[in-house]
């Protein structure tokens, strides 16, 4: 049997070698991160006009009169307005003054509740007696063909359009909870379910303002 002695090699890396391979990843990783710059500098202005767009036909969609309909710019949000929402089970992110031919007529109130894959964000029309003029989804991740029932305003059982069904809606109606004053779509209960606490956290925002 062989007495063969196995040796390592041993690998002198040169000092040169290193530096140069160092500068080298160095340099690209700066290369990626300006085109990575370059890239969000050019795509977020058209993103951000194009979710204004979505929040302009939102909040038009939830006002009972937008022919004759303008908006205030967004107004300051408090702390009881936001600890509201939250309390209520959604996020308030912006609220505008309703101006109908000049006159104050409530708020359009953006809200984020979670849904059954992610965020829904919605505006919610809430006019100057505290009722829901309207419910318009303004960006979501719901499952197609279930939860885009909900968003797409689909009819429950009832006839009447999943998100139309909040329009009357007031503090007056109690807390609006899913099987009690709300109707859901069939396989779609998490999704009603986040539209409904959106209803409720932009009910409960607007209640704070005192």
């Amino acid at each position: 049997m062989s007495n063969e002695v196995k040796t390592k090699e041993k690998i002198d890396m040169d000092p040169k070698y290193i530096v140069k391979l160092t500068v080298t990843l160095l340099g690209t990783c700066l290369i990626v991160a300006l085109l990575l710059g370059l890239v969000n500098g050019v795509t977020a202005g058209p993103i951000a006009e194009i979710n204004q767009q979505k929040t302009e036909a939102a909040m038009l969609a939830v006002v009972s009169d937008p022919d004759n309909t303008t908006f205030s710019d967004a107004l300051e949000l408090s702390g009881d307005m936001t600890a509201a929402a939250t309390a209520a089970g959604g996020t308030l992110n912006e609220m505008y003054e309703v101006q109908v031919n000049g006159e104050a007529a409530g708020y359009a109130v953006k809200v984020t509740a979670s849904g059954s894959q992610g965020s829904i964000e919605m505006m919610v029309g809430v006019d100057a007696e505290g009722t829901v003029t309207g419910v318009s989804v303004v960006n979501h991740s719901e499952t197609s063909g279930i939860g885009t029932k909900v968003v797409g305003n689909e009819p429950t059982a009832s006839g009447v359009g999943v998100l139309d069904q909040f329009i009357g809606k007031s503090a007056a109606d109690g807390t609006l909870t899913v099987g009690t004053n709300v109707d859901a779509i069939t396989g779609a209960t998490v999704s009603t379910k986040g539209v409904t606490a959106g209803v409720n956290a932009a009910l409960a925002a607007v209640a704070a303002m005192g």
